[in-house]
């Protein structure tokens, strides 16, 4: 099993959708509780392409860190700053 992060892949697909992938990053911090805070930064901008139709696109980026998350035993948010 991996230990590495899951920010590279969130910041990857975010950089692919948005239309200023410079100002694209993303912070890491564990809580008390082991839970695992992503927090993407992006361009004001952008954030209704992150975020989709709905929620769509944040949703699916989520499922696949669900994924990621059951594969680590770890519990894994994100937050679109």
């Amino acid at each position: 099993m991996s230990d590495e992060s899951l920010a590279p892949m969130v910041e990857y697909i975010a950089k692919a959708i948005a239309n200023n992938p410079d100002e694209v990053s993303v912070e890491e911090e564990i809580n008390e509780d082991g839970v695992v805070q992503l927090k993407l930064f992006l361009a004001q901008e952008d954030k209704g392409r992150i975020i989709g139709r709905k929620g769509q696109v944040a949703r699916a980026i989520r499922s696949i860190l669900r994924v990621g998350a059951v594969k680590r035993n770890q519990v894994i948010r994100l937050n679109i700053d």
